[in-house]
């Protein structure tokens, strides 16, 4: 049986291909969520945006709630917080953390994977010593959110997913790893039999 997921998130999510400058993206069949669409065991919606942050106000998620009523998708994965670190100056792990609890607390859905982005690496986009320390630590403080809300939680730093020049973004060998690791989260925290009807 094959199940619906819907993937909210940045342009790891889009599959930004960092040759561009235009903001492009890689193909279907190099995306991570292209590659676990096409497994046999998962529909992806791919909601992917360059640039996103964790939504912080209602008319930012809810084009993503008129979604989840319309789709009602099995499982919705959320993996957000570089783009926050980022983009605003002496962001913390834990100011990511809360921003993330706002917003998963906006949402309804019974089955949420929140997923901790893989921790960035010294390249173009980072520079600073706060964004390699606190990129690694958001994966703790997500985990400790995820046992607050009660929702899954999966820790894509412990997958080492092969980052490009920038430091931020998956490389091709990155989105190939990243669909399998999630493919496998996905499998042992939502088993199929869990979506049949009674």
């Amino acid at each position: 049986m094959t199940g619906t997921v819907v993937c909210f998130g940045d342009s790891n999510t889009y599959g930004y291909d960092p040759r561009s400058l235009l903001g492009d993206r890689y193909p279907k069949s190099v995306r991570w969520t292209g590659i676990l669409d096409s497994s046999g065991s998962w529909s992806v919606t791919c909601c992917g945006q360059n640039g996103r942050e964790i939504p912080t106000l209602p008319a930012h998620w809810e084009p993503l709630c008129r979604l989840l009523e319309q789709t009602q998708p099995d499982v919705l994965m959320v993996m957000l917080g570089s783009n926050d670190l980022l983009c605003r100056p002496g962001f913390t792990a834990e100011d990511a953390a809360a921003r993330m609890e706002t917003f998963l607390g906006a949402l309804s859905h019974p089955r949420i994977l929140l997923v901790s982005p893989p921790a960035m690496a010294p390249g173009a986009w980072v520079t600073e010593q706060r964004l390699l320390t606190e990129s690694a630590r958001l994966g703790g403080c997500y985990e400790a959110l995820s046992r607050k809300l009660g929702c899954a939680f999966a820790d894509a730093a412990r997958w080492d997913i092969p980052l490009v020049y920038d430091g931020v973004h998956f490389s091709e060998e990155g989105h190939r790893r990243f669909a399998r690791r999630a493919a496998e989260a996905l499998d042992a925290l939502f088993p199929p039999r869990d979506f049949v009807l009674p």
